[in-house]
């Protein structure tokens, strides 16, 4: 039995849609962040680093998106409907399933980290703490986060998903995706266009409906 260990607020959710859209028989066992936003400790005893998503299968522990999805796709995608077939596609495929968290959620991260650091450290420094914030944002993250959303814009606006039809290229990409259009302030309507298409699929809905049935 494949079950999935969801833990709440945590990239787990695109292993969700990509069961659902396998229609594979699979359980969910969910876990609840502490008030640190740490994942619990019974998510250790599944993997030590207590990361998520997880999934095991049979006798297989797995981690990362990627690689789950990777899984997912060689073992019971039989009909080979979310890897593309063509080598162009395929090369693409392969570029964005590492592209999503090996270039671009590394400067939604920081980005995140910068945001809370002035919120954490004493009343007296949070001034300071604000300063040293601010200027690696300005100096070093927003220059490149901009570049990568120009990329990803024009990207779009010449393509309906990133490796031919739909794969699970899209799946890894989407939440790096929300998170650019949820944690920042511009308009990127490609992205915005494309994300809807994304979210009207219906193995993304019962996804998401699962997803709030267990929280």
């Amino acid at each position: 039995m494949i079950t999935l260990h969801h833990l709440d607020q945590s990239r787990s959710f695109r292993i969700l849609w990509a069961l659902e859209e396998l229609a594979q028989d699979y359980q969910v066992k969910f876990y609840k962040r502490l008030p640190t936003f740490a994942a619990p400790p019974e998510l250790k005893l599944v993997h030590p680093l207590a990361k998520a998503p997880i999934l095991t299968d049979e006798d297989q522990t797995i981690v990362e998106s990627a690689v789950i999805l990777q899984h997912l796709q060689e073992s019971y995608d039989t009909a080979q409907k979310f890897k593309p077939k063509a080598k162009k596609d395929q090369q693409q495929y392969r570029y964005w399933m590492h592209y999503a968290e090996g270039s671009l959620m590394p400067l939604l991260l920081m980005q995140l980290v910068m945001n809370n650091v002035p919120k954490r450290v004493p009343w007296l420094i949070k001034p300071v703490a604000h300063k040293i914030t601010s200027g690696v944002k300005a100096g070093f993250i927003h220059p490149r986060l901009k570049d990568h959303i120009a990329y990803l814009e024009d990207y779009l606006s010449k393509h309906e998903y990133f490796a031919g039809t739909f794969s699970f290229a899209d799946i890894q990409m989407w939440f790096p995706l929300d998170a650019i259009q949820s944690r920042t302030s511009g308009s990127y309507p490609n992205i915005t266009k494309y994300l809807k298409r994304l979210e009207e699929r219906p193995a993304f809905q019962r996804a998401r409906f699962k997803e709030q049935s267990l929280t």
